[in-house]
């Protein structure tokens, strides 16, 4: 019960690594809210808040930060994705992704900060593609590039009293996975050969990504502020060249 007595706010809790970390935070004793466009999930456990919100319109998340009257731990987590170049971007892609991916994660930070209180810790959900670029995914990677770039500055201008840190997952089963190897033109070989590169011989779940999330809210991770932590398994740890003989 390591996060007992704390209120958390995870955005983006509908599915993926947004539901595994509201499992996670429920389970270890926190007081979960969670929110998302559209209504409620119908499997979302009772005693979890839902709110219906779009983390990319300010005026929404500010009404949201006082209806809660602040929270104890932030979780950034809403996302979305974009399989395109740059030059196959339109205007709407651009609106989508960096109003959710970036603006969405600013409006919350800015919003609830002033209504956190002294110990209070906020995770982002980073990526490893806002290191290294994935093909056809332009906006996606720049986003998170953004992304890390927001929780150093939040680190460094808002210390002692806020902790901020970003998880940086590798390749988790979710949808997003999968809407990637679809861009191969085989996706089996594709899939196969990017689990050889992975030390785990797996991709992540959700629960990965989670476990480091309770680590973080909780005050065992006093002294962690300002990194990217990565957790995917291995894979860019490695060459890029695949003998297959791991």
């Amino acid at each position: 019960m390591r996060l007992a007595g704390k209120r958390a706010l995870v955005t983006g809790g509908r599915q993926g690594i947004g539901r595994g970390i509201v499992k996670a935070f429920a389970k270890e004793g926190a007081a979960v809210t969670t929110c998302g466009r559209g209504a409620r999930p119908e499997d979302l456990p009772d005693e979890v808040i839902w709110y219906t919100l779009d983390v990319s319109d300010a005026s929404a998340v500010a009404d949201l930060a006082w209806t809660t009257d602040g929270t104890d731990i932030l979780v950034n987590n809403a996302g979305v994705q974009v399989e395109k170049t740059v030059v196959e971007s339109t205007d709407a892609d651009w609106d989508l992704v960096i109003g959710a991916n970036c603006r969405g994660v600013f409006n919350m930070c800015r919003a609830f900060i002033p209504v956190m209180p002294q110990g209070g810790s906020i995770i982002n959900i980073g990526s490893i593609s806002g290191k290294v670029a994935d093909p056809s995914m332009a906006l996606y990677n720049a986003s998170k590039a953004f992304v890390h770039g927001l929780t150093r500055s939040i680190a460094v201008d808002h210390g002692p009293k806020i902790r901020c840190n970003a998880i940086c997952p590798g390749w988790i089963e979710t949808g997003m996975l999968d809407a990637g190897f679809d861009l191969s033109d085989d996706p089996h070989a594709a899939r196969k050969d990017a689990l050889s590169r992975h030390a785990t011989r797996r991709f992540g779940q959700p629960a990965d990504i989670a476990a480091m999330a309770v680590w973080l809210a909780s005050d065992e991770a006093g002294f962690a502020t300002g990194q990217l932590f990565t957790i995917d398994g291995g894979m860019t740890a490695a060459s890029p060249i695949n003998t297959g003989l791991f």
